[in-house]
Parts: C-alpha cells; structure tokens; sequence
C-alpha cells in the first residue's frame, strides 16, 4: 500500500476523532463539512477500511478508527519533534539566545562561554542580562531569556532548577597582609575580628558570611559595605580590610596586590544553578551554551596569590 496522506489530513482525522463531529471538526480546521467527509473518504481509500461508524445522529471511531488515531498521534508528534530538530540545526547557524546571570559570572565565565560560542558559530546572535535572583526569574518566566544563572534554587512551580557548580568561599586580603604569607585555609572563627569588607545585607554574599560566623555565635559586623565586587577589591587592594567572597567573584576581580586563601570551619559553597521555565525545553544552541559554561565555572582557578 502507497502512503499518500499530508499532515493537513492527518489533523482532521484527529479533529473528528476526538470530537465525533464533522460540523465541530469543520469549524476547528477551518473547512467545510463536505471538505472533512472527503478527507475521511480519502483515508479510507488509502487505508482500504472503514475509520468511522456513521448514523444520522452519531459519529463514532472503529476499532480500525482507534488504532489509526493511537498511531496518528504517535506520528504527529514524531513529526512535530522533526520540525523542531531541524529548526535547532538552523539556530545553530541563525539564531539567537538569551541569558540572565549573576553579575560575578557576567563578568568571568559567560563572556568567556560567549566567546568560544561565537567563534563556533558565528550566526548565532548572544544576549546577556546582568542581573540578581528576583529579576532573573521574572526574565526567564517573560520568555525574554532561555535561562539564567543564578545561587538561589526559586523553589518555584513554574521553574525548574539544575546545579552546575559549586562556588566556595574564599578570603580576599591585600598581599602586604599578614595572612598573605599562607596557603592553606583560614577558619572564619579566626579571622571574624578583622575589618570586613562586604555586600550590603540581603544579599547572597554577605548572608553566606553571617550563616557562618553564627556557626561560632559571632554577629557579623562588616566595617564597610559596598556594592560592586571591583569596589571591594579596590578597597582589600589599599589595606582597609578582608573580604568573603565566592571564588568565583573573587576571580572576576583578580589583581596583583590582592591574595585569597579558601575559608573553613565552615567550609561554605555558594550552589550555581540553571534556571529554566518548566515544560520549555532548551533549544540546541541553549544546551550546547549551556555545556560551555558548564565548563568554564568547573574550569576555575584554585584559590591562591
């Protein structure tokens, strides 16, 4: 038997078969009564058995009917599903993605995922969005970014959340300090009583560094707080105090007269994770974007001088 249905057939025959109806089918593909009975007509024909039981007053599906309409969804989403695969080959060579991230990793590992993206695949047009939790997800529910990358899991039903890194935290001070002259880890309980520099309260940062210090039923008490990470190194850089900083945020400010040490007891991980509208799935430029920054946040230096 030659197949010779198109997908247009196809969906009127899954129209009627789940309204049991050729005026409602008619009216829902836009077509006439007598255009739907010819389409019925015609894949019957093809099929060489009756799909439908018809009366004047009802319309009903043959046990020939409900496997054809079983294998016809099957089939229309298969086809979908080619559709989609073929449009993401295409986004690989024109296309567009979005993102929204942390402003620590808008500074270091997405430009560099950007880079080695674009130098891939030139055609494909990158959008970033500096930006904290709140914003990132009302973004991401928007449509107006794939995804964002943030340190806080929504725990939102409409998001859905994939950890990619875990960020420790490290001691930022100024090279002519006397804890420059180690390498192994400090503990928080030791260094508490020095002058802070840190993020304003509320934010990731600084309730990271207060979780840790009422570990040891210290208040945490910061002799400045500022809000850009350049601020803080510029500040660590002249002498005014140390800093607690996620590595990867101290990376971003890396400079010469500035040493980190990693910080224990507790050792803390600020969790990086993928946020992602739940039921979208990520298109194959996103994964492929998200495969590289996947690789340049685990990539990172190790803390040291």
């Amino acid at each position: 038997m030659k197949i010779n249905w198109s997908a247009r057939e196809v969906d009127v025959f899954l129209s009627l078969a789940e309204t049991l109806s050729f005026r409602r089918t008619a009216l829902q593909m836009h077509l006439s009564q007598s255009a739907v009975s010819g389409t019925v007509a015609r894949l019957e024909a093809m099929l060489d058995v009756r799909l439908f039981e018809r009366t004047t007053r009802t319309v009903q599906l043959t046990l020939a009917g409900e496997v054809f309409a079983e294998q016809a969804r099957f089939l229309r989403h298969q086809m979908e599903q080619t559709v989609r695969r073929v449009q993401e080959v295409a986004q690989l060579q024109v296309g567009r993605i979005a993102l929204a991230a942390l402003p620590s990793l808008a500074a270091g590992a997405v430009p560099r995922a950007f880079a080695r993206f674009a130098a891939l695949h030139p055609g494909v047009q990158l959008e970033l969005f500096d930006s904290l939790a709140g914003p990132a997800f009302d973004m991401v529910r928007a449509g107006r970014v794939d995804f964002a990358l943030t340190a806080a899991n929504p725990a939102y039903a409409d998001l859905d959340y994939t950890p990619l890194v875990s960020d420790r935290f490290v001691l930022l001070m100024g090279r002519a300090h006397p804890l420059a002259r180690g390498r192994s880890a400090v503990a928080w309980a030791d260094v508490a009583e020095l002058p802070h520099i840190s993020m304003p309260a509320g934010t990731s940062v600084r309730q990271y560094a207060e979780e840790a210090l009422l570990t040891h039923r210290i208040r945490f008490a910061p002799r400045y707080e500022v809000e850009h990470l350049a601020t803080i190194a510029a500040m660590v850089a002249a002498g005014l105090g140390v800093s607690a900083l996620p590595e990867l945020a101290a990376q971003v400010v890396r400079r010469p007269e500035v040493v980190t040490r990693p910080l224990k007891a507790p050792v803390l991980h600020r969790p990086i994770g993928l946020i992602t509208l739940r039921g979208r799935p990520l298109s194959l430029a996103a994964q492929e974007m998200v495969a590289l920054l996947r690789q340049e946040v685990e990539g990172a230096g190790t803390p040291g001088g």
